[in-house]
């Protein structure tokens, strides 16, 4: 290990890999010597963050795949234990934004949709890497979050729910684990960040206004080489 790769030699699995804060995620791991496995739904988007992870002199796999396939967690799971038989990072970034509005009027699909991407994926990589993770001696789960999950808002109630469950499994998955492994587990809220989905729920904001998606994952870079305790929780801020 050294001081411009503090973490070298791990392995990462970032899921939302081709775009915003996971995109700039796993660029910011392979720079600190993590061999990052990218998940998305967009082979394209991939490919493009592989060249820019390559190009900068890291290393990644590119794993294409969508989360709410039944089979495709425990695919990725069986494929990454074939190859390393490890995994000491996992980034669960992905997440899906139904239409904003009232509770009374939640369109069913979208909400479904949400409920699968947010909730039930975050259940099945937990189950899926779990042996993975405890047989590193440093796994390190982080959870990407919102504040509306605790600080809840009107005509947010189907993402919020979501986020608010996803939290809840993070939360008790970690205190299952922490006396029987060295696995630990921390729930990260970005906080304003510019990305495609803050445009959409923000139309009007001026994304200059609010932090870039790089500034997220250098903080997530430095919790994992500066270490965490387990369960922990915080907000990122906007640079002073």
């Amino acid at each position: 290990m050294s001081e411009t790769k503090p973490l070298e030699g791990r392995i990462a699995l970032v899921t939302g890999a081709s775009k915003g804060i996971g995109a700039a995620t796993a660029r910011s791991l392979a720079q600190a010597g993590v061999h990052v496995v990218l998940t998305a739904r967009n082979v394209k988007a991939l490919e493009a963050v592989e060249d820019e992870i390559h190009a900068a002199g890291g290393t990644s796999t590119i794993a294409p795949m969508d989360l709410a396939e039944p089979d495709a967690i425990p695919r990725l799971a069986a494929a990454i234990a074939s190859r390393w038989h490890k995994l000491d990072i996992m980034v669960i970034n992905a997440a899906y934004l139904p239409t904003l509005g009232p509770v009374s009027q939640i369109e069913g699909d979208l909400f479904g949709k949400a409920l699968t991407t947010n909730v039930l994926a975050t259940q099945a990589l937990l189950a899926g890497f779990d042996p993975l993770l405890k047989r590193s001696d440093h796994g390190r789960i982080i959870g990407l979050t919102s504040s509306v999950a605790t600080d809840t808002r009107p005509y947010w109630g189907a993402y919020a729910s979501t986020k608010a469950a996803m939290e809840v499994l993070l939360d008790c998955h970690a205190q299952e684990v922490e006396r029987i492994s060295e696995l630990r587990v921390a729930i990260l809220d970005p906080g304003a960040t510019r990305t495609e989905m803050r445009a959409r729920a923000y139309p009007g904001e001026d994304p200059q206004t609010v932090k870039p998606p790089e500034v997220v994952a250098d903080r997530i870079v430095q919790l994992l080489a500066e270490d965490f305790p387990n369960r922990h929780r915080e907000r990122v801020v906007n640079p002073a």
